[in-house]
């Protein structure tokens, strides 16, 4: 039976504190994509990721009791609709027994949240039972965002007990209801988002719904979930749950064991590894190129905390960064110049 929350200390003292993780694929899972950028990378991928091995309806049940069971209890369902982070959840879900048949009101039961609607492919396999997408959550909760896109609400017509709401939606380029998760879970369900597009590339044009066009994600969806993705960097319950679905399905999402890939197929860095602010400065792996010349100039290179990891004096037309850069954002200022990109 379900019971009361208990709070989140147990998961942070197990997890730490919360910063980005890397997933572990099999040695050489992504050898094929390695060095790719753009319609080049995303087609690798899809050529590595699928086929998949496919489970039935009834069988995920028993599958989310590996790919979503709680840190702090593995009896309990990781519900992203009812999880809080920062205390006590309102209630909390155990396997088998609080499964969804009927129900009313929230906290009833959990059910099988496709986050990619199942109405937008016409509820068919393999999508239908794809774990990288098909989630536990409270059944009313997933009953009220029922085939809405993910969006940024304005005003609220439906708030959950963790803050998950639907309502009118305030995201640029898309004037319709959308559902918005909390801000705990953008970055899981973007990366949801990106594996679809990636697994099922060669069915993606035949799919239904405002946040697909032309076989892609819709320019205002791509937007919002590149940013989603990058607020909300790859954790440890994504890491986990990475791990358990490979398990099953046989194969992984790379946008957990690679976020920077994101980066490198849509938004602003699509198909190069940067797009710099200026035309003539750019970098492609850890090679800084300058279509000007002239004399040196002093360049910093600093994280996304600020911290400057490399100063030093640079050269027209091309020259090497002498570190060894972890995944993530930097900015590169070279004189009067800034060169923002993603590792």
């Amino acid at each position: 039976m379900r019971r009361p929350g208990t709070s989140l200390l147990i998961v942070l003292a197990a997890f730490g504190t919360g910063k980005p993780v890397v997933a572990q694929p099999p040695p050489g899972y992504y050898d094929s994509a390695q060095g790719l950028y753009g319609e080049d990378l995303k087609l690798a991928l899809y050529a590595i990721i699928s086929p998949h091995t496919v489970h039935t309806n009834a069988q995920l049940w028993g599958d989310f009791a590996s790919t979503d069971r709680r840190a702090d209890n593995p009896n309990q369902v990781w519900d992203i609709y009812s999880d809080n982070p920062s205390g006590a959840e309102p209630y909390v879900y155990t396997f088998g027994a609080d499964q969804c048949g009927t129900y009313d009101s929230e906290g009833d039961c959990f059910n099988r949240e496709h986050t990619v609607p199942q109405s937008w492919f016409d509820s068919q396999l393999p999508m239908v039972t794809d774990l990288f997408h098909v989630m536990p959550t409270d059944g009313w909760v997933n009953q009220k965002r029922g085939d809405l896109p993910y969006g940024l609400v304005g005003g609220t017509d439906f708030l959950s007990q963790n803050g998950t709401k639907t309502g009118n939606s305030v995201t640029p380029g898309y004037g319709g209801t959308v559902c918005e998760p909390i801000d705990a879970f953008k970055g899981d369900i973007a990366r949801n988002y990106f594996y679809m597009m990636t697994r099922y590339y060669a069915l993606v044009d035949g799919w239904s719904g405002d946040m697909f066009q032309g076989g892609d994600l819709s320019p205002w969806a791509e937007q919002l979930l590149v940013s989603w993705h990058l607020e909300d960097p790859v954790s440890s319950k994504e890491t986990d749950r990475n791990n358990a679905v490979f398990a099953i399905q046989d194969n992984r999402n790379p946008y957990i064991d690679h976020p920077e890939w994101v980066e490198r197929i849509w938004g602003e860095t699509a198909g190069i590894s940067v797009t710099s602010g200026t035309a003539d400065l750019w970098i492609i792996d850890n090679v800084v190129f300058q279509a000007s010349t002239g004399a040196a100039q002093h360049a910093t290179l600093q994280d996304a905390t600020g911290r400057i990891v490399w100063s030093g004096m640079c050269s027209a037309p091309a020259f090497e960064l002498p570190v060894r850069l972890r995944s993530g954002w930097y900015l590169l200022r070279i004189g009067s110049r800034t060169l923002p990109f993603v590792r």
